[in-house]
């Protein structure tokens, strides 16, 4: 008997379970499988010291390594057409497993742990694994111009492994704005992964309509942490302490409401933002002059600090549209306008920001940590030419700084 240790919906643990779907083997996967748990006990790390999933327990021994596992699958049943028909096919099905595990899913993983939280995040790096995963595609891509599958006429473990590998970048962060760039990827992942041995394990896949928000490294587990500090002392304690430690505490006001009334209204000027469909420089570019109030509020230029990355125009625009989801909660004290300039790459991302009060706020400053992959000028109004340029980005003025826009998003 095979058994397989691993979590349900292990992306991983599916190419040795379709390899088994292949050659007829059963193998067995343990409903009671926990992960943090059952693969810290000292049976599984006998098995895997480095106590990672899947595990193949076999009457042989164990067996741990993804492409491992579903190597040895496919020839539990003797050899097969799984594994090529020819010394130079079997090589053929190595070099593309291996492929697609090095500059694929080693890249997809590179994208999505980070904004999972599973570790630190930088937009440098994410940008490279991008740009990395692209490369990888693109030399997929062009190989299945021409060929069906990736190795012979029909299905090989070379196939199971690099959709197993695919289907976590399509689940998570390959959006279809991004695979469409890759058309014979795509034809080829949809025809694999609805063959009828792929969705008895898989079921029915659908690809991700976003890249996830950015999570902070750790962030997950603070939440789950300090409640359980309490839990035995409270369970303990008289039910009036229970109620009086679970009351909420009053929301702190925001300081910047405790600051002096101003006589600029900021849901004015975005009313008129909004509304002026015509004549912009004459009627919202000049309300916007007649209302700015220098005491209460103040203007911001930033600049990205690596636009050297920006190679890629949506991932650029992604970037800009994940930072502006973030700014959600400065909303009631800002606005702003992000350009993304440049007809060709690399393409530079320029913005303009009003906040209330004389500084950047520093809730804003501690809690959206794209704010530090920007440098941050503050504007100074009494020369003529900086005042040009806030109404220039305002109004999405083209050119802007001689370059061409290749988009402007607006946060109001």
């Amino acid at each position: 008997l095979q058994v397989l240790h691993t979590y349900k919906g292990n992306k991983n643990a599916d190419k040795a379970l379709i390899a088994a779907e292949y050659v007829g083997v059963k193998i067995d996967v343990p409903s009671d499988f926990a992960m943090g748990v059952t693969n810290k006990t000292p049976e599984f790390l006998k098995m895997n010291p480095m106590g990672k999933v899947p595990v193949l327990e076999t009457p042989e021994g164990p067996v741990f390594e993804s492409n491992a596992i579903a190597r040895y699958v496919s020839r539990l049943n003797g050899e097969n057409s799984l594994n090529g028909s020819s010394l130079i096919e079997y090589a053929h099905v190595e070099q593309w497993s291996d492929f697609s595990t090095l500059e694929i899913y080693g890249n997809i993983l590179k994208w999505f742990g980070p904004r999972m939280g599973f570790m630190p995040y930088s937009a440098p790096g994410e940008e490279a694994a991008i740009s990395a995963l692209k490369r990888g595609l693109d030399a997929l891509n062009t190989h299945l111009t021409s060929n069906t599958y990736l190795v012979g006429h029909s299905i090989t473990l070379a196939d199971i492994i690099t959709v197993c590998n695919l289907n976590l970048g399509f689940a998570t962060v390959m959006t279809k704005s991004f695979t469409s760039a890759f058309p014979h990827v795509e034809r080829y992942f949809w025809t694999v992964i609805n063959q009828p041995n792929f969705k008895k394990v898989v079921g029915d896949v659908k690809q991700t309509e976003a890249v996830p928000p950015i999570k902070k490294a750790g962030q997950p587990a603070k939440p789950k942490e300090e409640p359980k500090k309490k839990a035995a002392p409270a369970a303990e304690a008289p039910k009036v302490v229970e109620e009086e430690e679970e009351a909420p505490k009053p929301k702190a006001k925001n300081p910047l409401d405790l600051l002096p009334p101003s006589p600029m209204v900021l849901d004015e000027w975005k009313r008129l933002y909004s509304n002026t469909k015509s004549n912009f420089r004459e009627v919202a570019i000049k309300g916007f002059w007649d209302m700015y109030d220098p005491e209460g509020y103040s203007l911001w230029f930033c600049d990205y600090k690596y636009n050297d990355e920006n190679m890629v125009s949506f991932v650029t625009l992604n970037k800009v549209g994940g930072f502006l989801q973030r700014m959600d909660l400065a909303r009631k004290y800002a606005f702003g306008k992000m350009l993304i300039c440049g007809s060709e790459a690399p393409f530079k991302v320029k913005g303009l920001w009003l906040f209330r009060g004389p500084e950047i706020p520093k809730f804003i400053m501690d809690e959206v940590y794209d704010m530090e992959l920007y440098e941050w000028t503050k504007a100074d109004i009494s020369d003529e030419a900086q005042k040009e340029r806030v109404s220039q980005m305002i109004e999405d003025a083209e050119p802007f700084e001689g370059e061409a826009l290749l988009d402007a998003k607006c946060f109001k």
